[in-house]
């Protein structure tokens, strides 16, 4: 087992892990964490005989704190150098929220011949901000709210992990304290100009054309609860846009699940990367899972009246795991409090209609 950094052409220093041997799997993290918000999957793959790799992203945890290349082109080009740097072939690039744009635009631009499989956890692609283009993603009021939080990071970093991102915030949720506090340790490690500017990079980059260029096998795993990427205008379209795409949908799930829910990701993970089929019903029937809904514009990305499913036969060559299944969940506020934004959530159930 190893620990490291590398040096890249700009002088910025990337921390990494590299554990075990065999067959790479490459970990990128969500803003504003870390590589050891991998632990729990990092500890299970070396388990299972693989080598495991992850790295802190330019301006997060122990990596340098960055002011400039704090957007996705040279997040991609610095886990490029790293690859050649730990000479990596087939190598399985996995990827949660921020971590998964990461991914995209890695395997697209530089995963040529090096890249087996590429996973999308949670994952902003294809792209977060409502445009013309994308009039079903979220107001800037979001993002800004994100950067406000970095500036006041002390207390709103305790306030995101407690509220939306593992969904602590809903009725009957099983908190730990020490999950929060984790969370706001490793995102205290980072630079705050770097945070600042991955908001930016998260939220307004386009990753379509990435999308479409991967040639790898991927699997998108999202969770129909997650309140900090809603599923409908991320993994929904994405799986739409690869050409060799596996959705699995899990009921409940919040932004945070390789955390909260390590026993079922993992083991979903390891099913794809030895080629086996995640259920029977993927095995059994290449169904196309049809949903809209109403998003609701509250700045906690939160969703309201998820109306129709359907399922139709797949004519666009995507694999899902099931016939996606939305249930009411509770509308989302922000509210502000001593100059900066926190997230507070209201139990007030929508009925589907």
């Amino acid at each position: 087992m190893s620990s490291s950094t590398i040096t890249t052409k700009d002088g910025t220093q990337i921390y990494y892990k590299d554990w075990g041997s065999g067959q790479p799997i490459v970990f990128h993290h969500g803003w504003p964490l870390s590589s050891d918000d991998w632990d729990a999957q990092m500890l299970f793959f070396l388990a299972q005989g693989y080598r495991v790799i992850a790295h802190d992203r330019r301006g997060h945890g122990r990596s340098s704190q960055t002011h400039t290349g704090n957007e996705m082109d040279t997040y991609a080009a610095d886990v490029a150098q790293l690859a050649v740097h730990l000479k990596l072939k087939d190598a399985i690039h996995v990827g949660h929220s921020t971590g998964g744009g990461e991914v995209a635009r890695y395997v697209a631009r530089h995963g040529k011949g090096r890249v087996a499989k590429a996973v999308l956890i949670g994952a902003v692609p294809p792209i977060m901000l409502k445009t013309d283009k994308n009039p079903g993603g979220l107001p800037m009021d979001v993002f800004d709210g994100f950067r406000a939080a970095v500036v006041n990071r002390a207390q709103a970093f305790l306030d995101i992990p407690a509220g939306p991102f593992y969904g602590f915030n809903r009725p009957g949720a099983k908190v730990s304290e020490g999950v929060i506090r984790n969370w706001w340790r490793q995102g205290m490690m980072g630079g705050s100009k770097a945070l600042y500017d991955c908001v930016k990079a998260f939220s307004e980059t386009d990753f379509t054309e990435d999308l479409k260029a991967i040639d790898v096998p991927v699997l998108i795993l999202h969770g129909d609860d997650d309140q900090v990427v809603p599923i409908a205008d991320s993994a929904v379209l994405s799986a739409k846009l690869v050409k060799k795409g596996t959705l699995k949908v899990y009921p409940g799930l919040s932004h945070g699940m390789c955390t909260t829910h390590p026993e079922i990701i993992n083991l979903d993970l390891l099913a794809f990367i030895r080629g086996q089929s995640l259920s029977a019903s993927a095995q059994q029937g290449r169904e196309a899972a049809w949903v809209t809904g109403r998003r609701s514009h509250s700045p906690c990305t939160q969703f309201e009246n998820f109306v129709s499913r359907a399922t139709r036969p797949n004519d666009e060559g995507l694999i899902v795991d099931r016939t996606v299944s939305f249930r009411p969940i509770a509308n989302a506020t922000l509210s502000e409090h001593s100059d900066m934004l926190l997230w507070s959530c209201r139990a007030k159930l929508v009925s589907p209609h």
